[in-house]
């Protein structure tokens, strides 16, 4: 198989077939490869690509990408990783958007109208809702959960997502952190999953 096959989808196919060939897919992609870069550039593109083969509102999709933590900050900090869309907040806070309220909290932000989210950063002014999902894996010897990514997808039109984008983007953010390795720069510790 030619690699850019793996982003040719089906136009009509449902979201729940569109999100299962992306799974597998990057499963695919992913084996024999542990850079997270090279990981999670496939998986933007595999994203904007089975978003663009749905109907409305998953084909509004406007931004789909990954931050990832940001090892150098002295406060907890996400920095822009791969994505597809157009260009993008560099570095968030923790405490600032719905990515970073995802990061602080390990939990999936869901948000149907990013106007009535307090604090939302509009990186792209046409962005009317948003879903974030956590990447987090456990520390090897602690088990103790770490964040080091977060999933985010922006869409053009208001309730883009459902319960459908989060069960599988969290299945997508498990295989991630699973498939990854995870290197603290500024410690120089490994986070093996």
């Amino acid at each position: 198989m030619v690699h850019a096959d793996a982003s040719n989808f089906v136009i009509g196919v449902t979201k729940d077939q569109a999100y299962e060939q992306v799974l597998m897919q990057a499963e695919g992609l992913f084996d024999g490869q542990r850079n997270w870069v090279c990981n999670l550039s496939n998986a933007a593109s595999l994203l904007w690509h089975a978003y663009k083969s749905l109907p409305s509102p998953s084909n509004q999709v406007n931004w789909a990408g990954f931050y990832t933590l940001n090892p150098l900050s002295p406060s907890p900090q996400l920095i822009l990783g791969p994505f597809q869309g157009k260009v993008a907040c560099q570095t968030i806070a923790f405490s600032r958007g719905v990515c970073g309220v995802a990061a602080a909290t390990q939990t999936t932000q869901l948000v149907r109208d990013v106007d009535a989210f307090p604090g939302h950063i509009a990186c792209d002014g046409d962005s009317r809702s948003e879903i974030v999902v956590p990447i987090v894996v456990s520390q090897e010897g602690t088990g103790e959960k770490k964040l080091v990514a977060i999933i985010d997808i922006d869409c053009a039109v208001l309730d883009g997502f459902d319960e459908v984008d989060r069960v599988y983007l969290e299945k997508l953010g498990g295989l991630i952190g699973r498939s990854c390795d995870w290197w603290l720069w500024s410690s120089g510790d490994r986070l093996d999953c």
